[in-house]
């Protein structure tokens, strides 16, 4: 078996396979499945995955493997296969599928050190080859005759840890540690030597006698009052040393967090939790789908359902929108937990995310809490995995491999033999429709574990409020109640689905819009920096005084956003005080969390945000959800727009009274009459489920259809239309007649970054064969796409189709 077979890190379709290395003598004993390897591929060397070793080969002349990269494998047997499957199933490369797997410190270029973890080593030789020190460069072991199958045996025992020093930023964090040179005894004697006026000297040698432990430095400054010079001189002295160590960088502060205890389950939530139970005990494989009315209690159900597997010994899985990632929900995970939770999402730093999944990969924890990518933690002893708000469509992931996270985990629960709970207060009509029909099994909790009633919803017809004169964004409903509450000092949150100032701004002479000149989308106003800016590829200019079309100087803003309706809402209700959320308030790091800390402390009385605030808040002083314009959703030319606008709705509504003061929901609409809207407003998921399945159905999208969608793109208009007619032809040749194919159409934005935009979408029952009859069409365009920056994408789940 001394031949691997490595799937290179080179991106392309023709090189989409494993090749064959020779293993060099030194590494046949240490080198398995799921390590990295430096080859030689052409004239230079590439990292690869190694996926399997094999005996024979059926090319004679093989290159040597230049080098191992881990002496432990990253991917796990079972996370290969995954990859293998994810890359067939999206029509993506293996080597994405398998990146996409890992942290993106496991990508970049990096050196090596050995680390020694224990005082002394079981192999006398490694021993020697430290020479006293706790870290050597791993060239020097390279450099030594030691086999390497002694190095990986004291890597596995814990004795010594491989240590990667990353050329791009992200390496690990290191703190300056203090610790004393000598025993008890001698620093006795040597306080007799220093003299007396030296008080923060003796001090500190005093902290030492009472203390033999190592202490971080700016702790010690901090407690002791010193300046730093003291050290400087106690080190002078050889009594003290400082050194650097590395920490594992928590991006939680756990010292705050209060450990809490299971709570009692109401009757509905046990009659949820038994049957999932039943399915951990029996170590089967069973899809829940969790419908739970917002606070009804259903994290609660998590947390217990966890407890059950890690009393068992096993690990689990918890997958929350990017969005709810809230510190709130980790929070309880972790009071629930403690250290057993290691959290991954995309505002931690490269190394904070590399040092979680360490954590996860060393098995020093048993949760892993985190959005969609946290779904390849590398657990090897599964017992659980949860996905929460199920319906959130950022657990579709929009490049390649274009994966649903929902499908990854049913794989992996398969796999592992264990239950997959999707949870949600909307859950998607195609998770609705499969638990109808028995393939998930359901469980419902239709009542909020504190009895008390959901909010009562109003809906404000916007045109009614025109009619009679009102002009501003707020009806004067939703303004009364707004300054009401504030008189009895409670909270409001306020929803609007747009970011920026103005959605667009036009001349009202000659009605010229600006637009983009890169894509063909309006550009969107912010006022702070006086710009106009397209969301889509970035480009900005100055906003205009007079119309570049006609001169006129009539320029007026149209569409609201979010530092609008803050700006409008400071003149009307000078005494509010507003918290904004949207990206561009939450670009800095930790700026979410700060946001909510200032709202939870009272610190204002009105956040004001984008959807990210719909979900996962739980405010008890929060009694007034206002939604300022429930149909911005309804009319974008998705057919899931009406589901869209139904689950934002029930989501926001749920941040009303959610503890001991009555809520209530006032949603601003021009289309009161429009059954998302109306069904939202009473909390009728039956209800709306009928009525869009039917009409899902009389058009045959899902869940009565599968949808493939194909988009191709490039600079030149004519062959991006080419090109789609090409790929039509060719497909419309090999699916059966109850197949649809729709295009090419140009997408709903034609031109992004200065590409067309063409597509063709596929609407299938049955084609078990689709797959590898689309990529054989792709391999016929291979050289275009090389040679003519050609375009094209597959997404055999399409979410977005803008």
């Amino acid at each position: 078996m001394n031949i691997a077979n490595v799937i290179v890190d080179v991106p392309a379709s023709s090189i989409n396979q494993t090749f064959d290395y020779k293993i060099p003598d030194k590494y046949v004993d240490i080198l398995a499945s799921g390590m990295r390897v430096i080859v030689p591929f052409g004239p230079r060397k590439v990292m690869g995955y190694v996926v399997s070793r094999s005996s024979e080969s059926d090319f004679t002349k093989l290159k040597y493997i230049a080098d191992v990269l881990d002496l432990t494998p990253i991917l796990t047997s079972e996370l290969l296969h995954l990859g293998k499957w994810l890359a067939e199933e999206t029509l993506s490369l293996y080597v994405t599928a398998y990146q996409a797997m890992l942290p993106q410190v496991l990508k970049a270029q990096y050196e090596k050190d050995l680390v020694k973890q224990t005082d002394e080593l079981s192999s006398n030789e490694l021993e020697f080859l430290f020479a006293g020190m706790d870290r050597i460069p791993y060239s020097l072991f390279e450099g030594s005759t030691i086999p390497y199958a002694q190095l990986q045996k004291a890597i596995q025992d814990g004795e010594i840890m491989i240590h990667y020093l990353v050329k791009s930023k992200e390496t690990k964090k290191k703190v300056t540690m203090v610790r004393s040179l000598l025993p008890v005894h001698q620093l006795e004697e040597k306080i007799l030597d220093i003299p007396n006026n030296a008080k923060r000297q003796l001090e500190l040698i005093q902290f030492f006698i009472e203390h033999q432990t190592k202490v971080e430095l700016n702790t010690l400054l901090q407690q002791l009052q010193a300046p730093r010079s003291t050290i400087t001189k106690l080190v002078e002295k050889n009594i003290i040393e400082t050194y650097k160590e590395e920490v594992y960088r928590n991006p939680f502060d756990d010292t705050s967090i209060e450990p809490t205890e299971a709570l009692s389950l109401t009757e509905q939530q046990q009659q949820a939790i038994t049957p999932i139970y039943d399915t951990v005990e029996k170590g089967a494989h069973e899809v829940f789908l969790l419908h739970g009315v917002t606070g009804s209690g259903k994290t609660e159900v998590y947390l217990q359902a966890i407890q059950g597997v890690i009393e068992k010994g096993q690990e689990a899985i918890v997958l929350v929108p990017e969005i709810a990632l809230t510190p709130q929900m980790v929070k309880r995970f972790k009071g629930r937990f403690g250290s057993n939770v290691a959290v991954l999402h995309s505002a931690l730093s490269a190394g904070e995310k590399y040092d979680e999944w360490r954590r996860i990969h060393r098995k020093e924890v048993k949760v892993v809490v985190g959005a969609r990518s946290a779904v390849f933690a590398p657990f090897e002893n599964i017992g659980i995995i949860i996905i929460d708000e199920e319906h959130e469509t950022s657990y579709k992931q929009e490049d390649q491999p274009r994966y649903h996270a929902r499908d990854v985990a049913i794989k992996r629960g398969q796999h592992h033999q264990c239950p997959v709970i999707l949870g949600s207060a909307t859950p998607t009509l195609e998770s609705y429709a499969r638990a109808q029909k028995g393939v998930y099994k359901l469980a419902t909790l239709d009542k909020r574990t504190n009895e008390k009633e959901m909010p009562n919803v109003e809906i404000i017809d916007m045109r009614k409020e025109l009619h009679a004169g009102n002009r501003s964004m707020f009806s004067r409903e939703l303004k009364e109640k707004i300054e009401e509450r504030i008189s009895r000092d409670e909270q409001i949150v306020l929803l609007l689905n747009r970011r920026g100032y103005s959605t667009f701004v036009m001349c009202r002479d000659c009605g010229h819009v600006n637009e983009c000149p890169h894509c063909d989308i309006a550009l969107t106003y912010h006022k702070n920096s006086n710009q106009l800016k397209c969301h889509y590829c970035s480009y900005e200019e100055p906003m205009p005084t007079i119309c570049p079309e006609c001169s006129s100087n009539l320029i007026r803003y149209f569409g609201t956003g979010t530092e609008r309706v803050e700006e409008a809402l400071t003149k009307l209700i000078p005494q509010a005080s507003i918290i904004r959320m949207d990206v561009d308030t939450t670009r800095r790091k930790g700026a979410h969390e700060k946001l909510l800390n200032q709202f939870a402390t009272k610190q204002a009385n009105i956040l004001l945000g984008t959807q990210m605030i719909a979900k996962g808040l739980d405010f008890e002083n929060v009694t007034l959800v206002g939604v300022l314009t429930a149909d911005s959703m309804l009319h974008l030319p998705d057919f899931r727009s009406s589901e869209k606008t139904f689950q934002l709705l029930t989501q926001v509504s749920g941040r009303a009274g959610r503890h001991d003061l009555p809520g209530e929901v006032i949603v601003q609409t021009y289309t009161p009459d429009h059954y998302s809207i109306e069904l939202a407003s009473v909390y009728d998921f039956q209800s709306f489920y009928q009525k869009e399945m039917a009409i899902r159905k009389t058009f045959q999208y899902p869940p009565f259809v599968f949808l493939a969608l194909i988009t191709v793109s490039h600079k030149n208009q004519v062959t991006t239309v080419q090109t789609t007619q090409r790929i039509v032809q060719l497909l419309l040749k090999h699916v059966s007649n109850e197949t649809t194919i729709l295009g090419p159409t140009p997408s709903p934005i034609t031109r992004v970054k200065d590409r067309y935009r063409y597509q063709c979408m596929i609407k299938y029952k049955k084609e078990p064969q689709l797959r590898m009859l689309i990529k054989k069409i792709l391999r016929q365009f291979d050289d275009e796409v090389r040679k003519n920056d050609l375009m094209i994408t597959v997404d055999m789940q399409p979410y977005q189709l803008m």
